[in-house]
């Protein structure tokens, strides 16, 4: 088993003014699984971290990475397949590209749960290998 992150737990532990703060550190601080992150998450987690706290927060989560603290899962064939149904499926919602790539990396690595913030789209939009996704924290 693994912990998939999307953007805003990674966020909210970097910044000790985000209210979702504390939970989320806990949470990557404590976890005994894998830590993996879908590859776009890194591209929009740069540019979250870059407006809001500048390049040393962005640079410690990359040395995160290269000390093996989390995992970078790129995406493959398949994925972006899905993301494109997911995306015609839920062009009302506004999903967005990183939030069905996310979802898509979860149906594929065959998790139940992901660690986000986002709770509009990831309570709405199904999975296809289980009924709903637990969300954490």
């Amino acid at each position: 088993m693994a912990l998939i992150c999307d953007t805003g737990p990674l966020y909210a532990a970097m910044d000790i003014a985000d209210q979702d703060h504390v939970a989320c550190a806990r949470l990557l601080e404590t976890t005994d699984e894998q830590v993996l992150v879908p590859a776009p998450v890194v591209v929009e987690l740069d540019w979250l971290v870059g407006q809001r706290l500048g390049p040393d927060a962005f640079l410690s989560f990359l040395a995160d990475s290269l000390d093996g603290l989390l995992e970078v899962v790129d995406l493959q064939t398949q994925d972006y397949l899905r993301v494109r149904e997911l995306l015609d499926r839920y062009r009302d919602l506004a999903l967005g590209f990183v939030d069905a790539a996310v979802l898509s990396v979860v149906e594929r690595l065959g998790e139940t749960k992901l660690a986000t913030l986002d709770h509009r789209h990831f309570t709405i939009v199904r999975p296809r290998h289980v009924p709903a996704i637990r969300l954490v924290p």
